[in-house]
Order: C-alpha cells, then sequence, then structure tokens
C-alpha cells in the first residue's frame, strides 16, 4: 500500500466507541532506526514476560537488510520504509507514518477477531518480516499516578484484576543475557509480503457469521476519518430483504438483476426457522444473514432492519441502501435505478408530524426528555440512505434504546423510530419521502394486496409517472418500487416487465 491507501486504512474508527467485548489495551512502540542497534538484548529484557500488552513497529533505512531469530520479539515486524532525511519534514513524516501504521494495523487485528471469514483480513496481516532496533535506553517508569479518575470507568477493573498483576511479577527470565548474536540456525531472511488496498475493498465471501448483534454493530460503525478513497471505488447498492421466508417474487428480481454483478449486493433478513434450499445459480444464493424472530408492530422488526444495515456496511463498496420486503417489486430497470440513487444528493426517510391517534396519539411521555411531543414523527417502513445515514443508524445508542424501552403495543416502531431519529438529527440530509408506493386507500391495519387482475400495463404505467423534486428539481420518477404483491401476479408482472419496466 502506498502513503496514501495506508493512511486511509488507518483513519477507520468506529462510531459505536463501547468495545463490544472485553479489550485489553496494549502500548505500540515505534521504533525510528537507521539499521541494527546494539541495545536489543536490554529490550528483549523489557518486553519479556509481557505478550499480549505490546505492540513493536520498526521504521529502518530502506536499504538496510538484516535477518533475526524467530524467537525475538522483533522479529517481523519491519514495517515499510522510505529513506528518512535530516530535514525537519521528512522526519515528521516519517514519524507520522509509523504512528498511523500502528494504529492501523492494531486496529485491524481487533477487527479480524469479529470477521475472521471476511477477506478483509488479508489487510490485517503483518506486512513485513523483517526486524531492526533501535538506540535508546530503557528508563525507570514514573511513580503511578494517585488520581484514579485518569483511568477511565470501562478499563479500571481490568486494568487492576488483569494487566497490574502481570506488570508487578512478571515471569521470572530464565537467562540474564539475550545474546545479540541470533544462532545461524533459527535465522529467518527479510522477506516481505505484499498486500494492496484493493484486497480491502474485497466483499466477504459470506454473509453468515458468528457475530453477536452488539459485535456486529460496533465492526459495522467503522468509518475512515479521510473522506476521500485512495483508488477508484465502484459504489453498489444494497438491497435488504425483509421477509418471513422466501423472496415470493423472485423470478421477477433475478431479472431485474441479471447483467449487472459487481454493481448491487443482496441481504436476506427472515425467520430463522426457515430452511428453504436456494438454488445455487439464484442471485439470492448464501445472501442470508444471521436473523432473529420479527413480531409485526414491534421493535424486534426495527432491529431486524438495523441487523440488515449493518451486514451490508461490512461491504465497504456499498453506498445506498434499500429496505424491501418479500411482495415489493421494482418500478425500473436497474441502470434507472442505480444511477437515480447514486446521484441522488439525500436519502429516502418518510418523515412527518400527524395529529390524531394514529400519530402523536401513540407517542409516549415516558420517552422525555429524550423524544419529545413536538419531535414525534411518523413516516413509511421502506426507507432508502446513504451510507452516511446508515452508519449513524446502527451506531445509535440513544434513541433505539429509548423505543425499545417505551414503544409497545399500539406505538409500532418501524412507522415511528427511524422517521423519528432522522427528523430530530438529519432533517437537512434527507428528501423526507419513501422512494416505495403503497396502497393504504382501503384503510385498515394494512395496505391493500395487490392481485394477478390489477397488474396491467396501464396499472404499471401510473406507479411509474408521478411529480416529485429530486436534486432540487422537479422529476416524474418518483417511486423506484411498490408493493404488497401477491405471489399469483407474478406471471402478470414477468410479461409486462420487458415492455413497461424495461428489463
Amino acid at each position: 500500500m502506498g502513503d496514501e491507501e495506508l493512511f486511509w486504512r488507518a483513519s477507520f474508527v468506529p462510531r459505536v466507541k463501547e468495545f463490544p467485548s472485553e479489550n485489553v489495551p496494549k502500548i505500540a512502540f515505534m521504533f525510528l532506526t537507521k539499521g541494527a542497534i546494539p541495545l536489543a538484548s536490554l529490550w528483549e529484557k523489557f518486553f519479556k514476560g509481557h505478550e499480549g500488552l505490546h505492540n513493536i513497529y520498526v521504521h529502518p533505512h530502506p536499504l538496510y537488510k538484516d535477518s533475526v531469530p524467530k524467537d525475538s520479539v522483533f522479529h517481523g515486524r519491519r514495517i515499510p520504509s522510505k529513506q528518512r532525511l535530516h530535514a525537519q519534514v521528512q522526519y515528521n513524516d516519517v514519524v507520522r507514518y509509523v504512528l498511523l501504521f500502528g494504529f492501523g494495523l492494531g486496529l485491524g487485528i481487533t477487527l479480524s477477531f469479529y470477521l475472521k471469514e471476511s477477506s478483509l483480513d488479508s489487510q490485517l496481516n503483518r506486512l513485513s518480516t523483517s526486524p531492526f532496533l533501535v538506540p535508546c535506553a530503557v528508563l525507570n517508569p514514573p511513580p503511578p499516578s494517585t488520581n484514579s479518575s485518569s483511568i477511565s470507568n470501562q478499563n479500571k477493573n481490568l486494568v487492576e484484576t488483569r494487566i497490574l498483576p502481570l506488570l508487578i511479577e512478571p515471569s521470572p527470565p530464565q537467562d540474564d543475557t539475550v545474546s545479540t548474536s541470533p544462532p545461524q540456525d533459527n535465522i529467518v531472511s527479510n522477506q516481505t509480503k505484499k498486500y494492496t488496498i484493493e484486497e480491502f475493498f474485497q466483499p466477504p465471501e459470506i454473509t453468515m457469521h458468528d457475530m453477536k448483534d452488539k459485535e456486529l454493530f460496533w465492526r459495522a460503525s467503522m468509518a475512515p476519518k479521510i473522506q476521500e478513497y485512495p483508488i477508484e471505488r465502484v459504489p453498489k447498492l444494497a438491497f435488504l430483504f425483509l421477509t418471513r421466508g422466501k423472496v415470493l417474487l423472485a423470478p421477477i428480481w433475478e431479472k431485474f438483476f441479471q447483467g449487472h454483478q459487481g454493481l448491487y449486493s443482496i441481504y436476506v433478513h427472515s425467520s430463522p426457522s426457515f430452511n428453504e434450499t436456494v438454488l445455487q445459480g439464484s442471485v439470492f444464493y448464501g445472501r442470508q444473514i444471521p436473523s432473529k424472530n420479527v413480531s409485526w408492530g414491534e421493535m424486534n422488526m426495527v432491529a431486524a432492519e438495523r441487523r440488515l444495515l449493518a451486514n451490508a456496511l461490512l461491504d465497504i463498496s456499498n453506498e445506498r441502501f434499500v429496505l424491501v420486503s418479500e411482495s415489493c417489486i421494482p418500478l425500473f430497470n436497474f441502470t434507472t435505478i442505480y444511477k437515480h440513487l447514486i446521484h441522488s444528493e439525500k436519502s429516502h426517510v418518510e418523515s412527518f408530524d400527524l395529529p390524531g391517534p394514529v400519530g402523536r396519539g401513540r407517542y409516549s411521555s415516558e420517552m422525555e426528555p429524550v423524544v419529545t411531543i413536538e419531535q414525534w414523527r411518523k413516516g413509511s417502513q421502506w426507507f432508502e440512505m446513504d451510507r452516511f445515514l446508515a452508519i449513524e443508524v446502527i451506531s445509535d445508542q440513544t434513541y433505539f434504546p429509548v423505543f425499545s424501552l417505551f414503544c409497545k403495543d399500539a406505538c409500532y416502531g418501524d412507522e415511528h423510530y427511524l422517521p423519528t431519529f432522522v427528523g430530530i438529527n438529519f432533517l437537512e440530509r434527507n428528501l423526507n419521502r419513501t422512494l416505495t408506493y403503497v396502497d393504504w386507500s382501503k384503510g385498515g391495519p394494512h395496505p391493500y394486496t395487490f392481485e394477478s387482475s390489477d397488474v396491467t400495463k396501464e396499472f404499471l404505467e401510473k406507479l411509474r409517472n408521478s411529480s416529485c423534486y429530486y436534486n432540487g428539481e422537479k422529476a416524474d420518477i418518483c417511486y423506484l418500487f411498490a408493493r404488497k404483491f401477491a405471489a399469483n401476479t407474478l406471471d402478470r408482472l414477468l410479461s409486462f416487465a420487458p415492455e413497461v419496466m424495461y428489463f
């Protein structure tokens, strides 16, 4: 990786601040050297017995070649280096390089614990195998601080129970001296394994994993502080299928996706008990994510939506995220929808203030002060959003817990959580409408289900043509998807698709 690629990769930080499991903080020692240093034995003794509490990174002169024994703490700790000049500018650049590399690699090793099956792991391995030492003496540590508040509450118990005993009572050394001349039969030559930033952009090979939700959301909340991508990136659309079982209208989606590999990703959240076989040649094959039970109108449905978003965020190339159901259909061909979403300046989450029993009447005053009645919003469940907003949604640890506690019974969290969350925090980034057409004209708790007799050429044309605003200008493409379509509509939809939807 070049510097630009490395710095971008190293700048990733999680929006979810709390680690999902017990984390042992480590000290990174960054050695800025010219070549081999005679004080190796002192550092070997210093580090001995404290494995797991430190990392070592060495930046030597790029022309320096040496080898060290496998059992040395400096084995394999060399990083890709550049020539260091005496000028202050070059010196600062090297220090910055080492700092960022150490941070990035340390972060990467942490990530690999949570996504071992992902091709992202290749970025987490060591980038070199040749170590070097530094001309510096180890000084006695200062006395411990008496200000206990300097240790965070999250790490205090961990430091006292696991780390301090290791520091106070290290394993006694077996030998008082560490030779600087390694045995000839234990020397490994200087070899470098090359990794590229392109490997980091490869999506996870499988969608199933063993991460719990807390681990998944923490992992998915990673975002780079450096906004500009270091290489040309092809943005993809992530289609999030929230289903009870199989995708009823799968053949229409198969035709929709055909010929557009590399521009989309598919994720399916169905009932955990659903185990029907999907044909290997299908676009839905292997796209099931770890799922949990979902009940209509309850907050576990919102949890499923967040779970879909989090899994899709693991692919760094996914840029826009669309929630659809098993009864949804696309109203336009893939090219039209892709261009419309990729070029959209805002997300599409319907959010409006509705007086009356099905709007403000569902609000609970127990949500105050986090959510007030004036902030309470209602909207369609079926959203489309960009990557920025998707990360914010799965990182939310303020509003989702409040909704989980107090949005119950007739509250229907899928109609209120996201509209309220976006309305309070990201109104300026939202176009405030849904892209999925639904017919509520018949009344009742559920929208009308279209049957085979409803599907005509004129009906589909009507859904495709309406009036709205897109990127600040009037447009006639407003709804990109529609629902609910019964399974018996499939044949008629397939027959009209080439003529009306152009796929």
